[in-house]
């Protein structure tokens, strides 16, 4: 099965890749007995899955779909790597595994086009960045990537705290410097930093505190390795953002979300809900962009948008949850599945250069159920 894993959507839409397609989305779990469950439910699914192939697809075989679902329900470990929910895209040759972090109505689909509305739901509001843990004379960096946040080890000539990046450069010298078990300096209760002697002065902790930032600035900016140009944001006190922004030369420094107190004592707990804020103030201003695009000429009727997606119109389709009502598992003569319409259609407008975002009805533009902008 791990050979032939993939999870590269835009694999789908190359010339490797061959209908027909069964796509099953299931919700996941890490406890044992629900685990147990999880495959089971898959297993239905795939014999459910059959009888509706077998009845489109007269002409193929069934077998090579079956066997790829059997490798899966045979490995243990692929159900206990759960996250909440998973969508599994099978063609005659490939199995594409999509892990999900949203929750989802247990569904398959088999049809000409993998479905792809579920992984789109899943990625809507995935941000990708390096989020900055900043104090006075230290600082961590992390990865946020897919909703999940990684502490960075960073090399030893990276300016992590004050004293080792200053050096003798400190203002005081380094023998009128300590950190504390507080979390402050001059003796007060913030982030660990403690002047002593005759020359500690308020202008002096200043002077060293502007040299630090310019330091990680620099290292940000000059040595730090960041292939992919991610965004940079801030865990920190408003006096540290303040400062930082102030001198910070690094383009990738964003200020338009962050967390605004001390990362000085806090648990790794406590970051992974920092990066929560940022993330929900971040689809805050996506959402409120989108409506935005309603000045634009757009449609927002089924039988208007499918002849527009055709016909290459739709730069922008959003697709409300509302849509995407419970499917029963038996398959009638005159069956209508709007999803698998909705997904046809998001096939469409993709393959023309469009965008498809799938939301909940309140972060649609004008809260509507569908809405298509288009290009002309």
């Amino acid at each position: 099965m791990l050979d032939q894993e993939k999870d590269n959507v835009s694999v789908l839409f190359s010339d490797e890749v061959q209908g027909p397609f069964v796509t099953f989305i299931l919700n996941t779990h890490v406890a044992h007995q629900d685990v147990e469950k999880d495959s089971l439910a898959f297993k239905n699914s795939g014999k459910a899955a059959k009888i509706r192939f077998e009845k489109k697809y007269t002409d193929l075989s069934w077998a090579p779909f079956q066997d790829k679902i059997d490798v899966l329900l045979a490995d243990a470990s692929f159900w206990r790597n759960a996250t909440k929910s998973v969508s599994i895209i099978l063609s005659e040759n490939d199995i594409f595994i999509h892990r999900l972090h949203v929750p989802v109505g247990d569904q398959y689909y088999v049809d000409d086009q993998p479905y792809l509305l579920g992984i789109i739901k899943n990625n809507q509001f995935n941000y990708n960045y390096y989020l900055m843990a900043l104090n006075r004379d230290s600082m961590k960096l992390y990865l946020v990537e897919n909703n999940s946040v990684r502490l960075l080890d960073l090399p030893k000539d990276a300016p992590t705290d004050l004293v080792s990046t200053l050096g003798d450069e400190l203002t005081g010298g380094s023998m009128n410097y300590s950190i504390q078990g507080g979390t402050g300096y001059n003796g007060s209760s913030k982030e660990g930093v403690a002047y002593h002697g005759v020359n500690t002065k308020d202008e002096e902790v200043k002077i060293d505190w502007t040299n630090y930032y310019q330091a990680i600035d620099s290292y940000l900016k000059d040595t730090f390795a960041n292939p992919d140009n991610l965004p940079i944001r801030l865990y920190a006190l408003p006096e540290n953002q303040t400062l930082f922004k102030k001198l910070a030369k690094n383009p990738y420094l964003k200020d338009d979300a962050s967390v605004t107190s001390s990362p000085a004592q806090v648990s790794f707990k406590d970051i992974e809900k920092g990066v929560e804020k940022i993330n929900s103030t971040l689809e805050e201003i996506e959402t409120n962009s989108y409506n935005r695009l309603l000045d634009k000429k757009f449609a927002d009727q089924f039988t208007d948008i499918v002849p527009a997606a055709e016909e290459g119109k739709i730069s922008h389709l959003f697709i409300s949850t509302a849509n995407l009502i419970d499917e029963a598992t038996e398959m009638s003569n005159e069956e209508f599945d709007r999803r698998k319409v909705l997904n046809k259609v998001t096939n469409t407008v993709l393959t023309t250069g469009g965008k498809v975002f799938v939301l909940d009805q309140k972060a649609s533009p004008d809260e509507k159920t569908l809405v298509a902008i288009l290009r002309y």
